[in-house]
């Protein structure tokens, strides 16, 4: 074999060597744990380039190395694939399962918790203030809201099922309203579809004024159905709500949290001590107990009922019966 022969294959081999030494470090590398002691929020921002983002990687401590980062990545075939967003990166995790994760999208999410019984004016506010969400629904009423969503027309109040909503950084506040006036939508449709015979409600609109009527007159599961069946069995014999919840609704900011005489005899679509039927639209946001309550209200014969004051409710068939448990329960003190 001639010298340069010799040369040539030994040039090869050592090349050989070099790339498998390199391949070895680099798998090695990819594989072993980054050098951080506790959770890191990174976030790469749209349009961002990959080695400007390796370079942020190493001033934050997550690598060491950005250029070898960003070699690893282009040899992966990753470059042009990361997704902009927030990260977290967490103590053991691996320069490989980082850039998957950039990779597949798995940015970094919060969640936000619509509360049973809020207003939607309460939630606008809420998702206003509520940190990574763009408020873009802050200056809209409740009167404009739907419209302003691509829903309709009709009302905001009561659209949109409580429940708690993820989402990540610049998500925005109609999104989240979107999301959740569908929840609303097909809960109530199922609910609905499921309805027990003989209730006096023309349409799932009124089912929903209802739910909003039950979960604002209580929290406590037990009562729920039973308060149903009291202003179901009201509405049947043409009797009025009587419930101060509407009266406070229909206030607004009026209210001052002392509900006088002079406001329950007030005209007004929402005093339901005045007016017959339901009130115009709900009051507040229903969760699933208060809409299966009014869907499925107890079989008792009640017609009244009373607070006792540790967060339950007497409830009575008669007058009789109800002016003695308000006057056990309210006039002479009982637990109060």
């Amino acid at each position: 074999m001639g010298f340069l022969v010799r040369t040539g294959l030994i040039a090869v081999l050592l090349a050989g060597l070099a790339a498998a030494g390199a391949y070895g470090y680099a798998m090695r590398w990819a594989t072993t744990p980054l050098a951080i002691e506790e959770p890191t929020i990174v976030e790469l921002l749209p349009g961002a380039t990959l080695a400007g983002f390796a370079g942020e990687l190493k001033t934050a401590g997550v690598v060491q190395s950005d250029w070898l980062f960003t070699a690893y990545a282009r040899w992966k075939g990753a470059a042009g694939r990361i997704q902009a967003g927030e990260y977290r990166v967490v103590p053991g995790e691996t320069p490989d399962k980082l850039l998957a994760d950039l990779v597949a999208g798995a940015v970094v999410t919060y969640d936000v918790r619509i509360v049973e019984g809020s207003t939607v004016m309460r939630v606008i506010e809420q998702l206003a203030n509520t940190p990574k969400l763009v408020d873009d629904v802050g200056a809209t009423s409740v009167a404009t809201l739907m419209k302003q969503l691509n829903l309709g027309d009709g009302t905001a109040e009561g659209q949109f099922f409580p429940d708690t909503y993820g989402y990540r950084k610049g998500t925005r506040a109609s999104d989240v309203l979107v999301r959740a006036h569908e929840r609303m939508q097909a809960v109530l449709r199922r609910e609905w579809n499921d309805r027990a015979d003989g209730l006096p409600y023309a349409s799932p609109q009124d089912a929903l004024i209802m739910a909003s009527i039950i979960e604002k007159e209580t929290g406590r599961d037990d009562d729920r159905a039973k308060i149903a069946r009291v202003f179901v069995s009201r509405l049947q014999r043409s009797m009025r709500l009587q419930t101060d919840p509407t009266v406070i609704y229909g206030l607004g900011d009026a209210f001052d949290g002392n509900l006088t005489r002079a406001e329950l005899e007030a005209d007004g679509p929402y005093n339901t001590y005045k007016v017959l039927g339901l009130p115009p639209t709900p009051i507040a946001l229903p969760g699933l107990a208060s809409i299966q309550a009014a869907l499925h209200p107890d079989d008792g014969d009640y017609l009244y009922f009373v607070a006792r004051g540790d967060g339950t409710s007497e409830f009575s068939a008669t007058l009789d019966q109800h002016l003695a448990a308000v006057r056990r329960y309210q006039l002479d003190g009982g637990v109060l």
